[in-house]
């Protein structure tokens, strides 16, 4: 079973990082072949409380805690730290402007993570500025 971000193929990231960027084809794809804990992360960062909870339901909190971690849930980052997820806690660092876990994650040989946090970002600035993708 994968655990970790980094233990599914780069071609599955680059479909999520896809999935993230509102890509709906690609986000079906990976719901119907096998990926749906990826399906539910990105609908998860992009708002979703019901793929939130899907997550959690479902064996996959460290996703769960990923998605919190980015909103500066320090519970949620204290666990992805507990639990040894530490290339997801490196990701919700940069996501909140740490230039120093991005240089991590690429000396870590981790730059898809790289460019799935850009997308995240990315979407993050986008939500600011739309009062209807706020997560409440």
């Amino acid at each position: 079973m994968v655990r970790a971000l980094s233990d599914y193929e780069i071609k599955i990231l680059v479909a999520l990082c896809e999935s993230i960027s509102g890509n709906e084809e690609i986000y079906l794809w990976l719901l119907n072949n096998g990926f749906p804990e990826l399906a539910a992360l990105s609908s998860a960062l992009r708002g979703s409380r019901e793929a939130n909870d899907w997550l959690l339901k479902n064996g996959f909190p460290q996703f769960s805690a990923l998605d919190y971690a980015i909103d500066k849930d320090q519970k949620a980052y204290a666990w992805l730290m507990r639990y040894g997820y530490t290339s997801e806690a490196k990701m919700s660092d940069y996501c909140n402007g740490d230039d120093q876990a991005r240089q991590w994650l690429i000396d870590n040989g981790l730059q898809i993570l790289v460019r799935i946090a850009d997308k995240i970002i990315d979407d993050l600035r986008k939500r600011k500025n739309n009062y209807y993708k706020i997560k409440f």
